[in-house]
């Protein structure tokens, strides 16, 4: 396992405010980490366009990086992700996620986030990386309840149009030799096992589908998230490292009842502050050689952020496990006769 890193999105500095990759980099380095996953949205740090179209741009990326003294775990396109493939219903709440010309209009954030998708790959492969960040979109999360009653055909129909969208992104990405990591995540139609399942039966199990996985999402899903690593483990390649608890009460419990974070029964918390089991997580992960990044994605709704990135790289590396080239037992081997 490779790591600590650190997702750059929470920490970034109000969009009026100026920033660089080189300082942020710096920062990430001087509080320990040794990787940075980049939000490719926010031009002030990467420019990725000009990453998909410029080999030397991209060796100032890596040089930037070097010289700071981390390494580029993943890029991420979670943000262009979700408009892949998105509903009607939530067309206005995502214009914020797109160009205004877009606007209002799905197929255009449609057609934009492919061609986003597109360039990441290509990116991905001039920066030398292996794997990618990104959320799936949403045809039917808000059909999620089963209530009204959903026609029979809808769930399938909307997986085979979610793969239709998918494919030819995925294809590109295996042209360039790198993993979609999908995060599975409330919102998304790929949020747990069952809907990645149907995701992968959907593009023939298509080798570049895979996950990136983040407990937090899981506990407040009340999924076994230890588990799901034993019935994936061959599909994850990133992996966020993110706590969170789930405390119901008389008034509340998994839906949350439109409170605020703080009031919620299900909350994101800093590393150590919620109930996600992470020496069982990392014991998972080493017992099936995971050899990708741990990647701290820093989300709560009591800490401060700088506290909370203060912490996040100390706790991950206590939390590594080196694993053993022999059997602890050796000392009994049998050795030939005794007397």
């Amino acid at each position: 396992m490779k790591g600590p890193a650190i997702f750059l999105a929470q920490f970034l500095p109000p969009s009026q405010e100026e920033t660089s990759l080189r300082s942020m980099c710096e920062w990430a380095s001087n509080l320990g980490y040794e990787g940075v996953q980049i939000p490719t949205w926010d031009a002030r740090i990467f420019d990725l366009k000009l990453a998909s179209e410029s080999q030397q741009y991209c060796d100032q990326v890596l040089s930037v990086c070097h010289d700071a003294g981390v390494q580029i775990s993943e890029l991420s396109t979670h943000l262009q992700g979700q408009l892949v493939a998105s509903h009607a219903a939530y067309t206005e709440a995502l214009n914020s996620l797109c160009p205004e010309q877009c606007s209002d209009d799905v197929i255009a954030q449609r057609m934009w986030a492919r061609e986003q998708l597109l360039m990441a790959a290509k990116a991905s492969q001039r920066l030398k990386l292996t794997t990618h960040a990104t959320f799936s979109g949403a045809l039917l999360w808000h059909r999620v309840y089963p209530w009204p009653q959903r026609p029979d055909e809808l769930v399938s129909e909307a997986f085979t149009q979610l793969a239709s969208l998918w494919m030819p992104i995925l294809d590109a990405f295996d042209a360039a030799g790198v993993d979609i990591c999908f995060e599975l995540h409330p919102g998304e139609d790929l949020h747990d096992g069952l809907t990645f399942d149907r995701f992968l039966a959907a593009v023939g199990g298509h080798a570049r589908a895979n996950i990136l996985y983040d407990p937090s999402h899981f506990l407040l899903q009340q999924l076994d998230y230890v588990g799901f690593i034993d019935l994936y483990h061959d599909r994850i390649k990133a992996f966020h490292v993110k706590d969170a608890e789930f405390r119901p009460s008389a008034k509340a419990g998994l839906y949350g009842g439109y409170a605020s974070w703080v009031d919620r029964p299900g909350r994101f918390r800093s590393l150590g502050d919620g109930q996600i089991d992470f020496r069982a997580i990392f014991s998972k992960f080493a017992q099936y050689g995971y050899d990708g990044w741990a990647v701290l994605e820093w989300e709560c709704c009591l800490k401060h952020p700088d506290q909370g990135a203060e912490e996040g790289a100390p706790f991950i590396r206590k939390h590594f496990i080196r694993t053993t080239d022999r059997s602890f037992d050796d000392f009994s081997a049998a050795q030939g006769p005794r007397t």
